[in-house]
Parts: structure tokens; C-alpha cells; sequence
């Protein structure tokens, strides 16, 4: 083989396009990945409609990939030929700038995305820095194992550096393609754990995925429902709403700490008083690095996490992002390889 099937964007607002292209070879601390599955992830507009800055057409989106080690660069030690790996948003860093220097990678200042710094994984194959791998443990599938490289990551990462203790309450603000995860997770970590979504419609799904209580934020004041329970030690706002994340904030308890992964262009206000009087604090968290995304997948194969997803092949990339896009999809998109 000399060639590989990948699906581009050559502009910013083009249309997903499937071409053939050259399998790409690996360089000095490079690995190549025979991808196996490739997320569908909201953020992979910034590369489709062109507005991460500086970003360079033709690009392959896709930074939820799990695969294969098919052929590795120069210098390349402790991974092997056929060994199973995943790439999330990390997608590498310089080492060398002051964030760097101080071991915050995921914030490194000439940080690399798969999907906008370099070709992504909506393709057969994939290069990636050695510093980007994470390894996938053999009870994980590769379709399960990608979601879990953005959104899980996401989601788990922001849990367990929040500070919560096993019986304290934790909200997830939103049961979608992080809350659904999300909530898993706080169950798993032993949180008292909430789910707060808009409607019943998905009260039940919510039990299912392990909350110990339910929130109708259409029929129910959510801040006086938290209260209710002793006020939440945590909220992780999964929402892409800022006014969904101030009518929640009034729920914090003693202590209480509001984490947005969700991103949204509103503003959040806060109740002034009660977060002096509650030392209550509002933080954004940003996913997190290869070895987290390791740990990530981890946690998720020894505890039963799992993402709910949808497969399609990878020449229907146009459709299931259009898919992911509407909102529709319950609750992860994932293209699936061969």
C-alpha cells in the first residue's frame, strides 16, 4: 500500500471531502498510527469552518483517534510496532516554553492539535509526536477507547483534580456527550451524584448511567434543588451555556467550586455574598495531557465506563458530523475503520 482513503476540508467552510492520499511517513520522534477509530468531537468545527487561527488547508480533522503503531521515526523508545495507542487533543508540545518548563503541557504555549496543527484521524493513518501516545489497555474497544480521548478525559480529569471526596455530592451539569460520561464517572469516584438536565426525557437515562438523583432545570429551581441535598462540593458545567451554569451556581455548598469543561460565549454571573460567606469558586478546566488521557482510559476499562456511540464507516465522515452537529446523536459519534 502506497495510498490511503482520508477525508479533508481544502476550506474554511468547505464540504468534508473523501480523497486518496499518500500514507505519510514518520519523522525524527514521530510514530504512524493505522487508525482503527476516529472520534466525531463538536470541537472538529474549529477546523472545518476555519476559525482556529493561523490553521492551514487541506486539513484532516479528528482528534479522538485509537489505532495501531504501524511504523515508528528515529529516536522513538518504549513503544513498539502493533502496539495500541490513542491521541486526544494533546497532540504534543515543545518542552521548551515557560509552561512547559513548569510540566503544564496541555497548556504549552506551541501546543500541537491532531486535526489543526497536523493532519488528524479522519484517515487510514496518522502521524503523531511520540509525546502525544497513550496506551490502550486490551479490554478497551478502539470505538469505545476514542471518545474517551477528548470527552472522557475531559470529564474524568476535571473529577479527580476537583477536590471532592467520595460521598460528597457532585452535580454534572448537562447529560450529553460529556454529562453522559461525566455522570459515570462521579458515580464510579464515589461521589453523591447528580444529574441535571432540561426535561424527564432523560431522568431515566440518567439512573441508568448511575445518578443517585435527577434535576429537571425546566420544572425544578436547580440551585434550591442542590441546596436541598446540602449544597453540591462540586458542579461540572458540561453545558455550552453560561446562563444554565448561573442558575446552577447558587447550589454550591460550603467550599463549593463550579468547573466549566462546556464552553459558551455568555457570561456566568455569581451570587457575590454567597460565594464570599461559602468560599465558593468558579474554574475552567482543559482536558488534560497523554498521560491523563492514559489514566483516563485506565480507570475507564477497570470501572465499566463506557461512552454511548454511534458508528459510521469513514466514508460517511460528511454525515455523521453533520450527525454530531445536530445535536441528535445520543451521544457520541465515532468513525469506524476497514
Amino acid at each position: 500500500m502506497s495510498s490511503m482513503k482520508a477525508v479533508q476540508v481544502d476550506a474554511a467552510g468547505g464540504p468534508l471531502t473523501v480523497v486518496e492520499r499518500d500514507i505519510p511517513q514518520p519523522g525524527d520522534g514521530q510514530v504512524r498510527i493505522k487508525v482503527q477509530a476516529c472520534g466525531i468531537c463538536h470541537s472538529d468545527s474549529l477546523t472545518k469552518e476555519g476559525h482556529w487561527p493561523g490553521l492551514q488547508f487541506p486539513r484532516v480533522p479528528g482528534h479522538e483517534i485509537a489505532g495501531v503503531i504501524d511504523a515508528l521515526g528515529a529516536g522513538i523508545e518504549g513503544w513498539s510496532v502493533g502496539q495500541r495507542v490513542g491521541v486526544g487533543w494533546h497532540g504534543g508540545h515543545c518542552g521548551r516554553c515557560a509552561r512547559c518548563r513548569q510540566g503544564d503541557f496541555v497548556l504549552c504555549e506551541r501546543a500541537q492539535i491532531p486535526g489543526i496543527s497536523y493532519d488528524g484521524g479522519y484517515a487510514e493513518f496518522v502521524v503523531a509526536p511520540v509525546e502525544a501516545l497513550a496506551s490502550i489497555p486490551d479490554d478497551l474497544s478502539d470505538t469505545d477507547a476514542a471518545p474517551l480521548l477528548c470527552a472522557g478525559i475531559t470529564t474524568y480529569n476535571a473529577l479527580r483534580n476537583s477536590g471532592a471526596r467520595a460521598g460528597d455530592v457532585v452535580a454534572i451539569l448537562g447529560v450529553g456527550g460529556l454529562g453522559h460520561l461525566g455522570v459515570q464517572f462521579a458515580r464510579k469516584m464515589g461521589f453523591r451524584t447528580v444529574a441535571i438536565a432540561r426535561g424527564q426525557d432523560k431522568a431515566s437515562l440518567a439512573k441508568e448511567l448511575g445518578a443517585h438523583h435527577y434535576i429537571d432545570s425546566r420544572a425544578q429551581n436547580v440551585a434550591e434543588e442542590l441546596q436541598k441535598l446540602g449544597g453540591a462540593r462540586v458542579i461540572l458545567a458540561t453545558v455550552t451555556s453560561g446562563k444554565a451554569m448561573s442558575a446552577a451556581v447558587g447550589g454550591l455548598g460550603l467550599n463549593g467550586k463550579l468547573i466549566m469543561v462546556g464552553i459558551s460565549e455568555e457570561p456566568v454571573e455569581v451570587p457575590i455574598a454567597q460565594f464570599i460567606m461559602g468560599r465558593s469558586s468558579i474554574q475552567g478546566w482543559p482536558s488534560g495531557t497523554s498521560a491523563d488521557s492514559q489514566d483516563t482510559l485506565a480507570f475507564s476499562a477497570l470501572s465499566g465506563v463506557k461512552p454511548m456511540i454511534e458508528e459510521f464507516p469513514l466514508e460517511r465522515a460528511a454525515e455523521a458530523y453533520e450527525r454530531m452537529m445536530s445535536g441528535d446523536a445520543r451521544f457520541r459519534v465515532v468513525l469506524k475503520m476497514g
